[in-house]
């Protein structure tokens, strides 16, 4: 079991919802977004989603684009977002943490060193948005040897016939995309969540977490009350854009876990 089964299995025994959280390593320098790493599980986090910056961020909207933009041109690299997670693991061994972004950089390092590595730092889990299942044997299959969660996202055009390919390897949860979109577009509605959720949920056994969209306490909680959590990212690195304190950052974390965690 990875950290992320562990998680899922004492939330289902809590009866309590999952609350997700997203920030982009080195956002907007590395010491800044490595206080607001350490900060999140206090703030309510289950799980956190960390981004790993790429030039060419093709999945993402402006605010998460422009967040990469200011953590490279801060000097952010894979090795320092490792090392933030390393560093993480000294006072937390418990939150999971989901690397997420594209597979230039990881190829680049090559696949095999990446993973000894994500390992060693501490990564549970990877969300790589531009590798398809018919591409698992680069990454996803080695991944899940290595003892790392594969997640794959689901979206309103995976169609029934298109859905069991993208769960064939998937493991840890599946992250099902509330919009058509790109991030940080319209607000999600648990109306037109619920249906989807549930037609996933008949194919497999996974949890179910929801993201795109939720920008407000109650909308993840709307959000996670027809699914099995909620995640949050563009309105919180809205706020890293906007300089924002880490303090006040974290407090509007916590109301959004609040939020979801009242599901």
């Amino acid at each position: 079991m990875t950290r992320i089964d562990t998680k899922f299995a004492a939330l289902r025994a809590e009866g309590r919802k999952a609350f997700v959280s997203y920030i982009m390593a080195g956002d907007p320098d590395l010491s800044t977004s490595l206080a607001l790493l350490k900060g999140l599980p206090a703030a309510g986090v289950d799980i956190i989603e960390l981004g790993m910056p790429f030039t060419d961020p093709m999945a993402d909207g402006p605010t998460i684009q422009l967040a990469g933009q200011r953590a490279l041109e801060a000097g952010q690299t894979l090795q320092k977002t490792l090392d933030m997670v390393a560093e993480f693991r000294k006072v937390d061994d418990t939150t999971p943490i989901v690397m997420m972004g594209y597979y230039n950089p990881i190829y680049s390092r090559g696949v095999d060193r990446f993973l000894k590595d994500a390992v060693a730092a501490g990564i549970d889990g990877l969300i790589v948005v531009d590798l398809p299942p018919e591409e698992d044997v680069e990454l996803c299959i080695p991944a899940q040897k290595a003892g790392i969660n594969f997640i794959r996202l689901a979206t309103p055009t995976t169609d029934d016939r298109r859905l069991p390919k993208v769960l064939q390897n998937t493991s840890g949860f599946v992250y099902y995309v509330s919009i058509t979109g790109i991030t940080g577009a319209a607000a999600a509605q648990a109306v037109d969540v619920a249906p989807e959720v549930a037609r996933i949920k008949a194919a497999t056994d996974l949890p179910i977490i929801v993201g795109f969209g939720i920008r407000s306490p109650e909308t993840a909680r709307s959000i996670a009350s027809v699914a099995d959590g909620a995640v949050v990212g563009s309105a919180i690195v809205k706020m890293v854009e906007e300089k924002k304190p880490v303090p006040e950052i974290l407090r509007f974390v916590k109301g959004l876990a609040d939020g979801a965690h009242r599901a």
